[in-house]
Formats: structure tokens, C-alpha cells, sequence
């Protein structure tokens, strides 16, 4: 665990509420470890180990994509896409024009916001 320490002027009199999340890579292909109960997590997967049920059947607005490879090139991606882990798998299927802009990049990973589901909300997913 990461500990910081922040260090105020004494006349700052202003209250801050400050938060942090862990962020995990992945380099060796082997999944992250999504814990069984808690909120998501957030960690750096590999484009191809998400599965996009949804992508046959939408279409990116491509002046977005563009507007977004332009943005994540000078600063990175901001928002991570939520992804969906259901035995092991992922689904994505919100952050479209973020996952696009990544794979025109040629970029191997995008930042994701992971939640465990059951098959049932898989499947209340795909309706």
C-alpha cells in the first residue's frame, strides 16, 4: 500500500476530500484479479481480451474517434470504459468511440473500469 502526505499552508482553511484507486496492469496476458464482493476496479486491459457483443450493431460518430485520438494522444485516456467480468471474460459495451480511437491508435491497452457480473446481468446486457 501507497501511503501519501499532504502538506497545507496553516491558513488554508478550505476542506478537501481526497480518494485513490489502484490501477493494475496487464503485461503477461494473465487477468487481473477482480475482487468477489466491493466496488469495481480499475486496471489496464489488453484490447483483445474484450469481448464487444455490440459492435455489429452500432456505428461510431468518426469525427468523435477523431476528436478523441487527438485528446488521448496529448493526455492520455481520462475516463476509463466500464467493462463487465462474467467467468473470467470481459464484456464492453459502453466507451465505443474510447475503444475505437485505442484500436486506430494501435495502442494494446485501455484503461477499465471493472465490475463482476453474473450471467443473468450478461444477459440483461445483451436485450
Amino acid at each position: 500500500m501507497t501511503h501519501f502526505l499532504l502538506q497545507l499552508p496553516n491558513n488554508f482553511s478550505r476542506t478537501l476530500s481526497v480518494s485513490a484507486s489502484a490501477s493494475t496492469s496487464i503485461s503477461n496476458g494473465s487477468p487481473p484479479s477482480v475482487p468477489q464482493s466491493g466496488g469495481p476496479v480499475i486496471v489496464e486491459l489488453p484490447l483483445d481480451k474484450i469481448r464487444r457483443p455490440l459492435m455489429r450493431t452500432r456505428s461510431n460518430d468518426q469525427q468523435k474517434v477523431k476528436q478523441l485520438m487527438d485528446s488521448i494522444t496529448q493526455i492520455g485516456l481520462q475516463v476509463p470504459i466500464d467493462v463487465l467480468e462474467v467467468d473470467g471474460e470481459y464484456y464492453g459495451f459502453s466507451g465505443c468511440h474510447r475503444y475505437e480511437a485505442h484500436q486506430q491508435l494501435g495502442l494494446p491497452t485501455i484503461r477499465c473500469k471493472i465490475r463482476r457480473g453474473t450471467k443473468e446481468t450478461l444477459r440483461h446486457h445483451l436485450r
